[in-house]
């Protein structure tokens, strides 16, 4: 049974396949791509929530040092697409890293990635969409019409966000009120989720509290993807000059209002600080390799493919570090965190008519990336289809349109439930994990069939750098830093060290009689002007501390220790990513000695693999428990119904 799970697909099968038509579908795609489209196509998927939205809390976390983060996760994913483009002039067929990993590592792994792909592509268009409804509903809300009594169309809280954000906003809300903060106090994020879950209309006792708007463009979306891949290129096209237009604008017109004394300092809470939007930032990156799953669609894909891949990455990563430039060149970087930072900061600098235009083109753009996802996930289903792995419908083309046409519905239904109650931060991280899962895997491929005699190569290959020296002695170099430079830290990790909860959290988890006594404590330590602790804001006055006089604060103060610190197995379990990620490193680098893997895909393997363990534990039992989802569903269809299997059997 064992060697039955790792079955492989040789590429000449695969090859002779697609040549086929794969036997029982006699219709195939239309081949109407070429490199300004598969690259047009990159720029969508890339070019969206990354620059119109979560650029700002990227930036406000990490300052102007942000570009940083922005080039490290750039190179990152060149590295992982070079692994893809590889694989892809090997395999010119749809399926992404799916068909590529059934080629290196065989069936059950093939499956895996496949189902992570689901995870990537499904709430990758989740986050999209529910990011395109709040530009939407904001844009809505500036609509002035004074002939027809129009002054803004406000759609109600209740119908413009997830069920979750409302519930988790009105507690939040809750504990931050008990603290002693006024209600109009509240930043918006809580004061809106408040107000949706307090004004939503009830069944009983559940909030009926659902985002419409996301529901909209998705059926939208869904049906323009199933009329074909001509109207999906043309229509992407078209967005991605608005969108590219609109950039260069706010780049033309912000770099006249840049002060540079707004870059000082330029990394204002230090390397932590830019390694908090490590999520934020490989998700503005991730819609690359969904270039991958068009290669039955492209006029010349062995060519084409990985420069449209690469042309995409180099024409983002410019567009990121240069609007990140400016961004926090023309205010400071610490009020960024607003979901529409473009629009807010030319609202900062009195440029209304900016702001409008940048509202209007977040739409498109937003709406563009979420074509190239939901284009993307179709396609993966049809591969593991065509293999038996899936039904046969999901394999179905449509007669007309030439398009996996069952499989894009499906995918709507999968996209479009879900969003109507999801959490935008819950959705983000779990799709970066199954995408960086996705690109690891890509990478360790590339290595596996790096020396095997008989493999087909395709007509674009990774330079070969060996690693055997270079790996062993950058990670030699690197504890030698970690244990010099960030002693502390490092050795606050190894050993476990209790750590001080951060405010919001300390604040939040006190009960009554806790938050009284901390407020008492407040006013002894306070100005003189506070004089009953009743009319205390604790959290707005813990946060305002240096974190010196926080942490003395915290230490003297009589609340109980599990309130202040966390410890043990508490602290350790958010490390255990971060072990993996260490112990991997140590095996990698023996295989370098040993076996002279090529530096590119190691290096690839080893970022993606990095920036997955930045996501926290939280995000790797949630991906834990859908892969297991995933085994049952295998075990319970697709083994039994492997083409592959046939074959050997």
């Amino acid at each position: 049974m064992f060697e039955k799970l790792f079955r492989k697909k040789s590429i000449s099968k695969i090859l002779q396949d697609a040549a086929k038509g794969y036997g029982d579908h006699e219709n195939t795609l239309h081949k109407t791509l070429g490199v300004r489209d598969l690259t047009a196509f990159g720029i969508a998927a890339i070019i969206g929530a990354g620059i119109f939205s979560t650029i700002g809390k990227a930036s406000a976390d990490g300052g102007p040092a942000v570009i940083f983060l922005f080039l490290f996760t750039a190179v990152a994913c060149s590295f992982a697409a070079f692994a893809y483009a590889e694989f892809a002039s090997m395999v010119p067929v749809s399926g992404s890293a799916y068909t590529y990993s059934y080629v290196a590592f065989g069936e059950l792994v093939a499956w895996i990635i496949g189902w992570s792909l689901i995870m990537e592509y499904s709430i990758g268009n989740i986050t999209v969409a529910i990011s395109w409804s709040d530009y939407f509903t904001g844009l809505l809300s500036t609509i002035k019409i004074p002939p027809l009594g129009i002054d803004g169309i406000h759609v109600p809280d209740w119908m413009t966000m997830d069920y979750l954000s409302a519930y988790n906003g009105h507690k939040h809300a809750e504990a931050l009120l008990a603290a002693g903060k006024n209600l109009a106090d509240l930043d918006s994020a809580t004061a809106l989720a408040n107000n949706a879950w307090l004004t939503a209309p009830k069944i009983g006792s559940f909030h009926l509290v659902a985002d419409i708007p996301a529901l909209g463009i998705i059926i939208l979306i869904t049906w323009l993807i199933y009329r074909g891949m001509k109207e999906s290129r043309n229509a992407s096209n078209a967005m991605v000059v608005v969108k590219l237009a609109v950039i260069l604008l706010v780049l033309a017109v912000g770099i006249f209002y840049v002060d540079t004394k707004n870059w000082d300092p330029f990394a204002p809470n230090g390397v932590s600080g830019v390694l908090k939007g490590v999520s934020a930032v490989f998700f503005a990156y991730i819609g690359f390799d969904a270039i991958s799953t068009t290669a039955e669609e492209c006029k010349n894909p062995q060519r084409d493919l990985p420069r449209g891949m690469m042309w995409a990455i180099i024409i983002c990563t410019i567009l990121y570090v240069a609007i990140a430039l400016v961004l926090t060149g023309i205010v400071k970087s610490d009020t960024l965190a607003v979901g529409d930072p473009l629009a807010f900061v030319f609202d900062q600098i009195n440029l209304k008519l900016m702001s409008g235009i940048i509202a209007v083109s977040a739409v498109f753009a937003m709406a563009s990336v979420l074509l190239v996802f939901q284009m993307g996930q179709p396609r993966i289903w049809m591969s593991m289809s065509r293999d038996g792995l899936l039904p046969k419908s999901f394999s179905k083309i449509h007669p007309k349109y030439k398009t996996p046409s069952f499989a894009t519905i499906v995918v709507g239904f999968v996209v479009a439930v879900p969003s109507l109650f999801m959490n935008l931060t819950i959705v983000t991280d779990l799709c970066s994990i199954g995408t960086l899962f996705a690109f690891v895997l890509v990478c360790a491929g590339v290595l596996v069939l790096q020396n095997r005699p008989d493999v087909q190569r395709g007509k674009f290959k990774i330079p070969y750098v060996n690693s055997k020296f270079i790996v062993p002695i950058v990670l030699i170099a690197t504890i030698i830093f970690a244990f010099t430079k960030y002693g502390k830290e490092t050795k606050a990790f190894f050993f476990n060290s209790p750590k001080t909860l951060q405010t919001v959290t300390f604040v939040t988890s006190l009960s009554g009689d806790e938050l009284k006594v901390v407020k008492e404590e407040i006013v002894k330590n306070s100005a003189p002007q506070i004089i009953l602790a009743e009319k205390v804001d604790a959290e707005s006055y813990l946060s305002a501390l240096p974190a010196d006089r926080y942490e003395q604060f915290i230490s003297a103060s009589k609340v109980s220790i599990e309130k202040k610190y966390e410890s043990g197995w508490g602290l350790f379990k958010h490390k255990i990513p971060m072990w993996i990620f260490l112990i991997i490193c140590v095996m990698i680098t023996y295989y370098c000695i040993t076996k002279n893997l090529s530096l590119i895909p190691v290096l690839g393997l080893i970022s993606c693999l990095y920036m997955m363990c930045e996501l926290g534990i939280s995000n790797w039992i949630g991906f834990g428990i859908w892969l297991v989802i995933g085994l049952v569903v295998y075990f319970a269809y697709g083994y039994r119904h492997s083409k592959l299997a046939n074959l050997e059997g």
